[in-house]
């Protein structure tokens, strides 16, 4: 029975998929030296196929391999020949064992392998980790037209083990041509680049971010037999941006093979001219961009000292439009209002951008949407930026702020203009929102005046992904500020024409495409209980180092899930509910005569230890875990709620009951 070539090549890249997986190679290679060392002589050392074959089989591995290799006949007929959709949602989560591959002939794939690192020098006197031990680790996370992948971890080493593939889809997303297989020129025109991201994870689960990288994948299109391999330098980020980090050894396939390849002058001529065009629009952004600045400052000089931000510098050092930071995005089935979205924003990670050595000053660094996802952590104005373009994708009129908090701290923020006028500010790093009424300075003494609620002092200018306005009123005290965008004596606009030139998707192949949101890899449940678990063992061991025994109620435990459940949902609604119901289960829980204490905190990590530390810091807390008394019993219940991008807010409450004895 012959194949089509089609179903020839999938089945061969199914079994060369297998075989990596199960490292048959490696084992190959283990069984060949033995079987060398052990069974020829020294003077002869020639091995047959047979030979090799024998020893294989005696070993079980072909046995292995046959088992995990199923064969799944196709039983609908008809999903072959309807034309696909193009994939646009994809799911974060570790790949499970595959039992049919989701290839289809009909359409265009790039393959893309890693085949290990080499000159991460930081890592040089790295030892080799011991079996079963915690070290640090690499993982690398790439983006490709609406598509996210993620490699396993591997120990951090001078050359880290990097031996993954990812199969990208390539398809066109126009002209209602998207189920048809894209050839060579079509493939050309695509300048959407393989984002990659290289993240660091330590022992503690801290991350980092080692480098981000914009892989031009389009040589291939030049490569004589559908494959090329290229040697990929990472630099750093930040302050380090011109370092080298490490060399990644990268392949690249095409499949199915073109038919007819295009001609290396073709490709080096279509990279040229999409520079050329990117750089003779940002050339004339910044022209403009000089203009309106020069015409911002004679309208009044003090606007000199004012925070007005056109341009910020990426992770790569690479200074664009802060407009080209915001993109509307849709969260799919992820997220399901904007106040859930201001809170799943405020459940990553804050931290300020690294600075080598003192001296206080501010690192000034915006990350990639995609650097900032997969770090889970990031700066406030990477924070504001996603919110916004969250607000933007649920249909609201959003822009970010820029200006300062107490004692002149730089900050940003987001803002949404209600069709009413409503002015509505959301702190995105912790959801907080405000309604803002101005202050009239010309108002009688006397008069009553709104007292501000929010932390802001002054705001300089504000901005989405078209539009972009500078402060022009007297007064750039946030407090009196009205939000009247369309009175240009309060507020001067930039040109949405000049902005869209290099902020519009597409429009420059230095803004990289925004990544979609993935789901959560957490199980919350399984999550709650394991840091519950830990908990109890250090109260426990805490407790026995103070010399008191430890008596758990599981019953009080359970009740405290409730008022877990309430904060959660006070933080992303802003309602209280069900702490009538709780009150009452704790008092008829608590006999008479006996005293009922209970502390809850929040955290967005899931590490028991330090977040066992934290709470012994408090004096309230630590009374309770330290608690004597007659017919003392602990409590403490843990939740986790998960949010998009494996990012988490945890709930832990301690409490304890005890008879008061006077």
């Amino acid at each position: 029975m012959s194949l089509p070539p089609e179903k020839a090549s999938e089945l061969k890249q199914i079994i060369h998929q297998q075989l990596l997986k199960m490292d048959v190679h490696g084992r190959i290679r283990e069984v060949l030296a033995e079987t060398i060392r052990e069974e020829l002589a020294p003077e002869h050392q020639q091995l047959s196929t047979e030979d090799l074959i024998r020893a294989l089989r005696q070993r079980g591995i072909i046995d292995d391999v046959m088992k995990e290799i199923k064969f799944v006949t196709d039983v609908n007929e008809t999903e072959r020949t309807s034309a696909p959709k193009p994939s646009t949602h994809f799911v974060d989560r570790d790949p499970p064992v595959l039992k049919k591959t989701n290839i289809d002939p009909t359409r265009r794939y790039l393959y893309l392998q890693v085949l290990g690192g080499k000159a991460f020098l930081e890592h040089l006197q790295e030892p080799e980790p011991l079996p079963g031990q915690i070290c640090s680790t690499f993982t690398l996370c790439l983006h490709f037209r609406n598509q996210r992948f993620r490699s396993k971890p591997v120990p951090c080493a001078c050359e880290p083990d990097f031996q993954d593939g990812f199969l990208l889809e390539i398809h066109k997303d126009s002209l209602g041509e998207g189920s048809k297989m894209v050839d060579a020129t079509t493939m050309l025109s695509i300048c959407d680049p393989v984002h990659m991201v290289l993240i660091k994870t330590d022992t503690s689960g801290e991350t980092t971010l080692v480098a981000s990288y914009f892989l031009e994948w389009r040589s291939i299109l030049a490569a004589e037999n559908g494959i090329t391999n290229v040697a990929v330098e990472l630099l750093g980020v930040g302050t380090e941006s011109k370092v080298s980090v490490g060399v990644l050894s990268i392949r690249l396939e095409m499949y199915p093979q073109l038919n007819k390849t295009l001609s290396s002058e073709i490709t080096t001529t279509q990279f040229t001219l999409e520079r050329q065009k990117t750089a003779e629009k940002e050339r004339l952004f910044l022209v403009y961009a000089k203009q309106w600045w020069r015409e911002y400052l004679q309208i009044r000089p003090t606007h000199n000292a004012r925070l007005v931000k056109i341009f910020a510098q990426d992770e790569n050092g690479v200074n664009r439009p802060v407009c080209s930071y915001v993109r509307p995005l849709r969260a799919g089935r992820l997220l399901d209002t904007p106040r859930q979205a201001a809170r799943f924003v405020s459940v990553l990670g804050y931290e300020r951008a690294p600075v080598i050595g003192g001296g206080g000053g501010k690192q000034e660094q915006w990350c990639t949407l995609l650097a900032f996802l997969c770090r889970n952590k990031g700066d406030c104005e990477d924070h504001a930026n996603l919110l916004c373009s969250l607000l933007l994708g649920f249909g609201l009129e959003a822009f970010v702020c820029v200006g300062t908090k107490a004692k002149g701290v730089p900050h940003t923020w987001v803002m949404t203009c209600g069709s009413d006028g409503t002015i509505t500010f959301w702190e995105s790093l912790t959801g907080h929102r405000y309604i803002h009424r101005p202050i009239d300075p010309d108002d009688p003494p006397l008069a009553e005046q709104p007292k501000p609620l929010y932390p802001y002092r002054t705001i300089g200018c504000i901005f989405n992904h078209e539009k972009f306005f500078g402060n022009c009123q007297p007064s750039d005290a946030v407090e009196v500020c009205v939000f009247d965008l369309h009175d240009e004596s309060k507020w001067k606009p930039m040109s949405g024409e000049a902005i869209k030139s290099v902020c519009a998707p597409g429009a420059t192949s230095s803004v990289p495409p925004s990544p979609p949101l993935c789901a959560s890899t957490i199980d919350a449940a399984v999550a709650s209980n394991e840091i519950e678990v830990q908990l109890r063992i250090l109260v426990s061991e805490h407790r026995k180092d103070l010399g008191l025994s430890t008596v758990w109620d599981d019953q009080l435990s359970y009740l405290l899930s409730p008022a877990l459940a309430a904060y959660e949902l006070e933080r992303t609604t802003g309602l209280s509910a069900g702490n009538e119901e709780f009150q009452d289960a704790v008092r008829r829980a608590v006999p008479d005569g006996h005293t009922f204490k209970g502390f809850p905190i929040h955290f967005v990590h899931r590490n028991a230890r330090r977040a066992f530390a934290t709470c012994l810091r408090s004096p309230f807390c630590e009374e309770i875990i330290c608690c004597r008394g007659d017919q003392v019993r602990l409590a403490v219940r843990v939740r986790v709620f998960a949010y998009p991008e494996s990012a988490c807010a945890v709930w832990i409450m301690f409490a304890c009951k005890y008879r008061s004895v006077l």
